[in-house]
């Protein structure tokens, strides 16, 4: 896991106290959607497919910071949409790195250098690029020509500069343990971007192509074969061991979606951001008003085959942080990632 030594220990910090409040539910991250504009149209996402009046809305700062200061969450994912199409998304980053929370800006990269300006590099700031595959897969998924080499220009300019740049890539049936290979070695060896995050496609309900998102098994065998050799030790993958583990089928975790919340336009969204029952106001409603219990694997037929990080990778820091064999074991891969 190559997540900054002082993030890890922030993290550590906000969890144990958590367990000292005896609090058994908290989120861990927020994920933010000021917009849901975006100027893409990518075949596994369902968001622009709001009306017409909802695209045009955006978030004031005001409502934005509130949120994520109301659930208390130590990290943040700004979303959307496409983020940068936000007329003061650069208010919104440096309001919520003033407070010391850890931003990551999740962006598609073709407005990247052009806003890059607005932006001043920090420890608790990084662009998150959404990167699929190499040039013909990534353009592929987002149904347009030059992205990826977009993409690339961006990070390396980014990097130039000084700021954190981390990647997020979501991999579907038409993937095999090659390309997630070659494009996570191109992201860790070539482009040497700070982190990575890896996750299976999961069939999101608005998204237009339904036939390419991976079953429970087929996420297993994919990973397994992908991180075979060493791959996981030699990546700056952004996750848990435990999580990694839960890819490949090692072991197996339930669903604690209330650790990473999304808000919205529309407000607090149940259970997930990949599901839609319902919005509420505030962030104490959905924890106290939602009946987690009936979510997950096993449960509601929508989450039968969803491995997702919004669900699984907080059920595997906790389980790391109840362990100290395993809290041993993500020191030392942090440490290791720090060090090379």
């Amino acid at each position: 896991m190559a997540m900054p030594l002082r993030q890890s220990i922030k993290v550590a910090t906000y969890l144990a106290e958590q367990k000292i409040r005896r609090r058994d539910k908290f989120p861990l991250i927020v994920e933010l959607e000021p917009l849901f504009a975006c100027n893409l149209k990518c075949e596994g996402c369902g968001k622009i497919q709001h009306p017409a009046g909802v695209l045009k809305q955006r978030m004031p700062v005001a409502q934005a910071v509130g949120a994520v200061l109301e659930s208390g969450a130590p990290m943040v994912s700004i979303a959307g949409g496409e983020p940068l199409m936000h007329p003061q998304i650069d208010e919104i980053v440096r309001q919520l790195v003033a407070r010391r929370k850890y931003v990551f800006l999740c962006t598609n990269a073709l407005l990247m250098r052009k806003k890059m300006d607005k932006f001043t590099p920090s420890p608790y700031f990084a662009f998150a690029v959404h990167i699929d595959g190499l040039r013909e897969r990534h353009d592929e998924s987002v149904a347009k020509e030059g992205v990826f080499d977009e993409a690339v220009e961006a990070i390396k300019e980014a990097k130039r500069r000084g700021f954190r740049v981390t990647t997020n890539s979501t991999f579907f049936n038409t993937d095999t343990p090659q390309t997630i290979i070659e494009v996570l070695n191109f992201l860790n060896d070539d482009l040497q971007v700070d982190e990575m995050m890896i996750s299976p496609a999961y069939a999101y309900e608005k998204a237009p192509d339904q036939e390419h998102f991976l079953g429970v098994e087929q996420t297993r065998e994919l990973f397994k074969k992908a991180f075979a050799g060493g791959n996981r030790k030699k990546w700056r993958l952004n996750h848990s061991p435990l999580f990694l583990d839960f890819l490949e089928g090692k072991v197996d975790f339930p669903c604690t979606a209330w650790a990473i919340p999304n808000y919205s336009l529309f407000g607090w969204q149940r259970p997930c951001y990949l599901m839609s029952d319902g919005y509420v106001p505030t962030y104490r409603e959905l924890i106290e008003k939602t009946d987690w219990d009936k979510y997950g694997r096993g449960k509601d037929p929508r989450c039968a085959n969803c491995m997702a990080h919004c669900g699984y990778e907080p059920t595997a820091v906790l389980a790391t942080m109840g362990s100290l064999k395993e809290s041993l074991r993500a020191m030392r891969e942090t440490v290791s990632g720090n060090r090379e």
